[in-house]
């Protein structure tokens, strides 16, 4: 039985849904389609380039998964050739600071977190 509260999930619930909103929110690149849509919306071109190393199938993927959730919407321009530009709905949107946040935090804590990599599987090869 998923557990609820107040209209909230409990993501320690293993029946509850708000595991598979997780997934989604904690997946690489949703999370960095968002930092790239924060600005406003981008055709599929731009945002497969603002985000560089992403295989243009997973970014398909991952854009349809996320207008499915709510994250995103996808119009298409009546023009020669086809537009298609992609923006972040306000549900989307919402996510942009707590994931600009983790953002900031990966980025000012890269270094330690090298160093800490490195010095384990140090003391693991030495094991």
């Amino acid at each position: 039985m998923v557990t609820m509260r107040d209209d909230r999930g409990d993501a320690f619930d293993p029946e509850c849904p708000t595991r598979v909103v997780l997934d989604r929110i904690g997946d690489k690149w949703t999370v960095l389609v968002i930092g790239a849509l924060r600005d406003g919306p981008l055709r599929f071109t731009e945002l497969r380039a603002r985000i560089g190393g992403v295989a243009a199938k997973v970014l398909t993927q991952t854009l349809r998964a996320m207008e499915r959730d709510g994250l995103l919407t996808r119009t298409v321009h009546a023009q020669v050739p086809p537009r298609v530009d992609y923006e972040l709905t306000d549900l989307g949107a919402s996510l942009g600071g707590p994931i600009q946040t983790l953002t900031d935090w990966a980025e000012t804590h890269l270094t330690q977190i090298l160093g800490a990599r490195a010095a384990y599987d140090d003391s693991a090869d030495a094991r």
